[in-house]
């Protein structure tokens, strides 16, 4: 057994200082000005959790955090210099403000840089239900991870644990500009996975299944995640490969989430301004058959991407990315908009719980509809190219025929074209997947390219 505990506790943290968060940015912003800064944004963060891993019964991991930083970003007219310190003293941060001072001033002007514009600032926003403390001891994190252990070796031809994670983890997030801005919010994030192999015959598969939420009540129960750990590893023994063809593929929800990040990826700014998005100028173009759209909610209750404003204190909303096939949106912070000649999105660090609305199916009605082809429950690698589109992926599933799983099979690759893919999408299911910022069915593709053996 190995006890791995790391403890990133200053001696100089709020609790010594006798300072909130709060009374950090707010001096920080106060310094700032006083050295003659035409601007500055201030971001801080305190948060503490636990994490528990526990394989073959005994703790292999133990982590308990405590976590303090402070960004300061400071502007001279068109030049931007950004320091950043875990102390919290007066002079830690009054040389952390000087030091992000000095960069400003050596720093090259950038015409597009600066504090947002004003009247974007977020002033109100409705009750998220971000913060749900989950009082877990360490003890009782153990047992819960070593039961739900437990529960996967049971089952028969599990042959050993890779490991059960639980993990809790609770923030405080405050930000401040000087255009008057200032304000926080609390969140919490919970997680437990559990990873095992299965063998029979000498041959063995590992699989895993997790469950994640801000309220510790909202998280799947140990038997399900032990018993859905199992079952999905014991259903990949026997796999096999299959000829390389074109084929229907239906993507899993879980695996399908990832397709659509590759979408938002390609339609943030950053990749918009650099021409390196094959999404560039599409705006008010057919991208998705007709009966699909994405919509961008970050006021879900208790929402994994929810938040009150954006990381530049910008307001967010509710909007459409993609209404009835066409696209809408863009991803857009301050600097990215002025690029573009276009107004902040609201989306300084991304997306907010985008949803993708689905055909009716349930996900054996989708194996029907698809017939014979490729029900893909995983993909590896990083094959993206998000300038052209072209998509390449191993992936391991399930071959079917005639809308029935006829055996498990692996080291395969599928391959086709971002754009002609989401043309291509034949249906969406109904069992949305909704332990992801991006919550969508099963995704059942017309036709992709599925590597095999010649």
């Amino acid at each position: 057994m190995s006890k791995n505990m790391s403890k990133n506790i200053s001696k100089n943290n709020l609790n010594n200082l006798n300072k909130s968060l709060s009374d950090v940015v707010a001096q920080a912003l106060d310094l700032a000005q006083k050295i003659g800064a035409t601007g500055a944004e201030v971001s801080a963060h305190q948060g503490s959790g636990v994490t528990v891993i526990v394989r073959n019964g005994q703790i292999d991991d133990l982590e308990h955090p405590l976590d303090t930083s402070l960004g300061i970003t400071v502007y001279q007219g068109q030049r931007q210099g950004v320091a950043t310190t875990s102390d919290f003293r007066d002079e830690a941060i009054l040389a952390t403000v000087k030091a992000a001072h000095d960069i400003a001033k050596y720093t090259q002007p950038d015409p597009y840089l600066g504090l947002p514009d004003p009247q974007l600032l977020a002033s109100t926003w409705p009750e998220l239900s971000l913060y749900h403390p989950w009082n877990l001891s360490i003890p009782e994190a153990f047992d819960m991870a070593r039961d739900c252990e437990a529960i996967a070796l049971k089952n028969p031809g599990i042959k050993y644990s890779e490991g059960v994670e639980v993990s809790t983890y609770e923030g405080t997030r405050v930000f401040g500009n000087s255009l008057g801005f200032l304000n926080t919010f609390q969140s919490t994030r919970h997680t437990v996975s559990c990873s095992v192999v299965a063998e029979k015959n000498g041959l063995k598969e590992s699989d895993y299944e997790h469950t994640v939420a801000r309220d510790p009540h909202d998280l799947w129960n140990i038997q399900q995640i032990g018993q859905g750990a199992a079952r999905k590893a014991q259903s990949r023994l026997g796999a096999r490969q299959i000829k390389t063809q074109q084929a229907p593929v239906l993507l899993e929800a879980s695996v399908a989430t990832g397709l659509f990040r590759s979408l938002l990826s390609a339609l943030s700014g950053h990749a918009l301004y650099q021409r390196a998005s094959f999404l560039c100028d599409t705006l008010g173009q057919p991208l998705f058959p007709e009966f699909i759209n994405m919509i961008e909610d970050p006021f879900v209750p208790k929402g994994l991407a929810s938040c009150p404003y954006d990381g530049e204190g910008v307001r967010v909303l509710r909007r459409s990315l993609v209404q009835k096939g066409i696209l809408e949106g863009y991803l857009l912070n301050s600097y990215a908009g002025r690029r573009l000649g276009l107004e902040s999105t609201g989306n300084d660090g991304g997306a907010h719980n985008v949803f993708v609305s689905h055909t009716g199916q349930s996900f054996q009605e989708l194996l029907a509809e698809m017939g014979t082809g490729l029900w893909v429950t995983d993909v590896m690698g990083q094959g993206v190219n998000l300038v052209t589109g072209d998509y390449s992926r191993g992936c391991s599933g399930f071959w079917v025929e005639r809308g029935k799983v006829q055996f498990p099979v692996n080291e395969l690759t599928i391959a086709g074209n971002l754009r002609e893919m989401f043309k291509g999408i034949r249906a969406i299911g109904k069992d949305l997947e909704l332990r992801s910022s991006v919550m969508t069915g099963s995704v059942l593709i017309d036709k992709m390219t599925v590597g095999g053996i010649a």
